[in-house]
């Protein structure tokens, strides 16, 4: 026992000397970093020390003693460390104290103080309820529905989130309104979030697919008519919406139009060369209705005979231009796509009567200067990992993609849908064109910016030099969506902390993709102990109760999924019919979690579940007195 003591105490003393030693070597640096944030960053590099380790064997030999096993230190790593060696020492029976000059002034109160003091500088004062704050993201119509924004506002939202990739100015400012008098009128605070666009690669336009409109009644399961098919027909030349929802719109002259009957049956032959028949049902100055009993294809030019007792020249009548289309490319393991630098429109392959590739499918991209960067070996994936492949050949105008990873039975791709490379270096700057133009409206409005796809120190830096260039200071959030973001957090911290309030923002979606999905758990959980190290809040987002907020019903997995976020210090729901309802749900969720976890320690409070109800049973209170069980 002696003996493993003194090793103990030897092994523990040289790591605390090593990671001072460490850190000692980046106080230069430390130098540029906000006041707020250098005792945050100095904490940082211990941890990022300590983590450049195997501490395992070393945590077992002191769990085995009863002390702590360094499993809990991100927010204090030197005072933990001391801690122990402190314990460490008096079962030695040793005298011990931390030399002065090396001592952190993170103790083990401050780093909790810390990151909460960082927290409510970026989100604000935490509700009454839960220290966890909401974010949600507005959908478009809350530029025009001040009640939707007052009730999400109501309901716990703490930080209203205006995604800059859609809409534009004249409705961001109309949202922005609407939440300045719901906070007047309830007296609740809310920040204001606005997320840049960013450089996001999508597939580019396909070409449209063929002007055909198919029609078919609806049958029971005897296959017999329950209700048929309903065409609208209206003036080609002055179209008409229908008053109601039709299953097909065709545009006709308006002279042959007009002079339609209640009951008259308009034969045609469909692009199918079947024979088919529609009757006229109802007949007004907008347009006319018919109905359909057997399914139907209509293309421009099939000409609806009348029967006969009307004027030769009103009996026929050609349908007009009907809209293409909207086409995809219907993709299956081991087919190849080509990637085109240029964006003309993509096309599915061309296949011969027997069903082989004599043109293999192809599509173009949004932003082509990635075919400088990309090589053979690479992998790509597409639509959010739906479709993935691997790079074959790299060329300066294109590159070969053999798809490795989709459904059993394909999957279609379709024109703006993302492109992770994960795998390829992309030198492609954080902000766009579009984000800088957006600043100004932006560095005005925010209290908080998100800086997307933040993959690099210099990202960092250069919105911190936009921002600086237009007299703003609103706090910048790093969204860690690509490997490479990842791969760099720590650098991109020590950037960020030198303005004064930042935090970071776990982007599940694009992160998953370029991570891969059976990796995403840890790569969550070590953005988690890093951005806690910083003392740096944490943005928990993406699918959070995605089910509930799009359809009404939760899954299961998602409510485990949304008291897990309670680890960070906000939780980001997206837009959906039924947001209202999943803050509501959040908010309960937070609060229930709240006195359970904090981080990465369980809170023991009083549990239900250990009463024992049944007779004869006895229960401990805190202070070890004895109580009868509730109703014995």
């Amino acid at each position: 026992m002696e003996a493993d003591l003194d090793n103990l105490i030897v092994e523990l003393g040289a790591l605390r000397d090593s990671i001072v030693a460490e850190c000692a070597a980046f106080e230069t640096r430390l130098g540029s970093i906000h006041p707020n944030y250098r005792d945050s960053a100095r904490n940082l590099l211990h941890y990022l020390a300590l983590r450049r380790r195997d501490v395992r064997p070393l945590q077992l030999r002191l769990a085995a003693l009863g002390l702590s096993s360094l499993g809990r230190a991100e927010s204090q790593v030197l005072a933990t460390l001391d801690a122990v060696l402190a314990a460490l020492h008096g079962l030695a029976g040793r005298a011990w104290r931390a030399p002065t000059a090396a001592t952190s002034p993170v103790d083990m109160a401050a780093g909790a103080l810390l990151l909460a003091d960082h927290t409510r500088a970026l989100f604000g004062a935490p509700d009454s309820r839960r220290d966890v704050r909401i974010m949600v993201t507005m959908p478009t119509e809350a530029a025009d529905d001040d009640l939707l924004v007052r009730d999400l506002l109501e309901r716990g939202m703490d930080c209203m989130r205006i995604n800059c990739a859609h809409d534009g100015v004249a409705t961001w400012r109309r949202m922005i309104e609407h939440l300045d008098r719901a906070r007047r009128a309830l007296g609740r605070p809310c920040r204001i979030v606005m997320d840049l666009a960013g450089p996001k690669l999508r597939t580019g336009p396909i070409e449209p697919g063929p002007a055909v409109v198919r029609v078919r009644p609806r049958r029971n399961a005897f296959g017999r008519v329950t209700a048929a098919a309903r065409v609208w027909m209206t003036d080609e030349a002055v179209r008409q919406s229908p008053p109601a929802q039709a299953d097909a719109c065709l545009p006709v002259s308006g002279e042959w139009l007009a002079t339609l009957r209640v009951g008259e049956r308009l034969d045609f032959v469909d692009a199918r060369d079947a024979r088919r028949s529609m009757t006229v049902v109802d007949v007004g100055p907008r347009g006319c209705w018919a109905e359909a009993r057997k399914t139907a294809y209509f293309v421009p030019g099939i000409a609806l005979q009348r029967e006969r007792g009307v004027a030769r020249d009103l009996r026929r009548v050609a349908i007009g231009a009907l809209p293409a289309t909207v086409n995809s490319i219907l993709l299956r393991r081991g087919d190849l796509l080509v990637v085109t630098r240029d964006c003309d429109q993509g096309r599915p392959a061309i296949c011969d009567a027997a069903g082989r590739v004599l043109t293999p499918a192809s599509i173009g991209c949004t932003m082509p200067d990635i075919f400088d960067d990309v090589r053979a070996g690479e992998h790509i994936w597409f639509d959010d990992g739906k479709i993935g492949g691997v790079i074959e050949k790299a060329e300066a105008d294109r590159c070969y993609v053999r798809i490795k990873q989709v459904s059993m039975n394909g999957a279609r791709l379709r024109a703006d849908k993302g492109i992770n490379l994960p795998d390829s270096d992309l030198r492609l700057p954080a902000l766009t064109v579009k984000d800088i133009e957006d600043l100004a409206f932006v560095a005005k409005h925010a209290d908080v910016v998100e800086l997307s796809f933040a993959n690099s120190a210099h990202d960092v830096e250069h919105l911190q030099q936009e921002l600086a260039a237009r007299g703003a200071r609103p706090a910048i959030v790093l969204k860690i969506e690509t490997r490479r973001g990842f791969e760099n957090l720590p650098e991109m911290l020590l950037t960020a902390m030198q303005s004064p309030c930042c935090g970071v923002m776990i982007a599940r979606g694009d992160l998953a993709v370029e991570s891969g999905f059976e990796r995403l758990a840890e790569v969550q959980e070590e953005t988690l102990w890093i951005c806690e190290a910083a003392h740096v809040p944490v943005i928990w987002a993406t699918q959070v109760l995605e089910t509930l907020a799009k359809e009404g019903m939760p899954s299961r997995a998602e409510i485990t999924d949304a008291a897990m976020g309670h680890r960070a210090e906000c939780v980001m729901l997206n837009k959906g019919p039924y947001v209202v309802a999943a803050v509501t749900a959040l908010d309960d969720i937070l609060v229930r979690m709240q006195a359970h976890q904090a981080k990465k320690r369980a809170m023991l409070r009083k549990l239900n579940l250990a009463q024992l109800p049944h007779v004869g049973a006895t229960v401990i209170d805190t202070a070890g007195r004895q109580h009868e069980p509730v109703g014995s």
